[in-house]
């Protein structure tokens, strides 16, 4: 076997293993009490302001946290928790509660609904400043 031959095998190999290491750190499904857990977590403004950061899934449903942020960051980043709907989808369908919550844009914040899933509804956890 070639010097080249070992290289590129050593190479693939990484891929490989490299390809794998992501898959396994890839968020899994959710239940009812994984998904307030997550909620419940603290957060960091700074380090999370302006990204979208998926959660896992819920009833086979993407869930996400958004971290929108505007004039003022990160000090007025917000967390919303919310489904990531397919397109063929519709908030009902997939068992969410459509909840209206204030976005930061600009200097100032307008009113966003977003698709809930149905465990954080109660508690409020789904959305906090």
């Amino acid at each position: 076997m070639s010097r080249n031959s070992i290289l590129v095998s050593a190479a693939f190999v990484a891929l490989l293993n490299a390809g794998c290491a992501v898959r396994a750190s890839e968020p899994g499904q959710l239940d009812a009490a994984a998904l307030q857990a997550q909620a419940a977590k603290p957060w960091d403004k700074a380090s999370l302001m302006h990204t979208t950061v998926v959660l896992g899934s819920y009833r086979g449903v993407p869930v996400v946290a958004e971290h929108p942020c505007s004039d003022v960051c990160p000090q007025y980043t917000v967390r919303i928790i919310h489904y990531q709907l397919p397109a063929d989808a519709s908030c009902a369908s997939v068992g969410g509660v459509e909840k209206q919550v204030l976005v930061p844009i600009a200097i100032t914040v307008r009113p966003k609904t977003f698709c809930v899933p149905e465990p954080l509804v109660a508690s409020g956890a789904y959305y906090a400043k």
